[in-house]
């Protein structure tokens, strides 16, 4: 016996009044909620009501049981109410990662106004410059730069970021400003190890790829380091363009062999293939997609 339809049909008797009213308010037949009723009072051991050709009433026991019954059907529709109402307003932890500076530049912002806008949602997002599995990481999503190698994971394309190179305004006043690859003789530079390539560089001139390596002066894993030392005058560096878009745009560093640059680099958001996302996930991309594309679009203009 089904316990939780005998009771919803033994409040929905005591409610209609009559078997017969009860049996076309569920649908049903009268023979199929008389047996319903009594399957219930055998399981329980109970008269519930005593029926007559003419009323059905209320035993002692009955009206015990119809409260009991009551709360818990009324339980069962809020939290039925509650889980809708979640689907609507999603609420509960959502799981991010992405690059260290990428992340704290673009990422938090976006997710701050997410969670403002969201008050039912909090969030954990971790800054690493590597490569995390998401699924055992427990991650629901992931920011990542550069080409993707073939997985399981569903790519939305954010935008593109360039690999530029750029300098102080001081360093270029004394050695002067490359304009082609072959300007680079004589040129000094600060190696940022973090875009995942050694010391060599690669350039185009016109649809020719070609290589430069540059006495390094420096060389670093931080981002923050490199640009520091290419603001002090120390040599040329080679970073992603939203990493240097601040000091571009302070004019303590300038933008040099801009015609000369590699394709950009893709940014994109990554989240598990193989199911359907949650209403988080859902959220978040609804919010943080179009924002990330035009904070992508508008960093390095032209």
């Amino acid at each position: 016996m089904d316990k939780l339809r005998a009771m919803q049909t033994f409040v929905r008797i005591v409610d209609s009044g009559s078997l017969r009213a009860a049996a076309e308010s569920l649908d049903s037949s009268p023979p199929a909620v008389v047996r319903m009723l009594a399957a219930l009072e055998q399981a329980l051991g109970v008269r519930l009501l005593h029926r007559t050709t003419r009323r059905l009433a209320l035993s002692e026991e009955g009206r015990d049981y119809l409260a009991h019954c009551r709360q818990v059907l009324a339980a069962i529709e809020q939290a039925e109410a509650e889980l809708s109402a979640r689907r609507q307003q999603p609420s509960g932890r959502l799981a991010l990662t992405a690059p260290v500076q990428f992340g704290r530049l673009h990422v938090g912002p976006v997710l701050n106004g997410f969670l403002a806008a969201h008050p039912a949602m909090h969030a954990e997002l971790l800054l690493l410059d590597r490569v995390v599995d998401l699924l055992e990481e427990g991650l629901d999503l992931a920011i990542r730069i550069g080409e993707l190698p073939d997985s399981s994971l569903i790519a939305v394309p954010l935008g593109h970021t360039p690999r530029i190179v750029c300098a102080s305004p001081a360093y270029l006043a004394t050695h002067g400003r490359p304009e082609t690859p072959d300007e680079l003789a004589g040129h000094r530079g600060v190696h940022f190890s973090g875009l995942g390539q050694g010391p060599e560089w690669t350039l185009s001139r016109g649809r020719q790829t070609v290589k430069r390596t540059l006495p390094c002066v420096l060389s670093t894993n931080q981002v923050d380091t490199a640009l520091a030392a290419a603001e002090a005058g120390l040599g040329l560096v080679r970073v992603l363009g939203y990493q240097a878009a601040e000091a571009l745009a302070a004019g303590r560093l300038v933008r040099v062999l801009q015609d000369a640059e590699p394709p950009p680099r893709p940014v994109q958001l990554l989240h598990p293939a193989g199911r359907r996302p949650s209403s988080r996930l859902r959220a978040f991309m609804d919010w943080g997609v179009p924002v990330l594309r035009q904070r992508l679009a508008a960093l390095m203009p032209g």
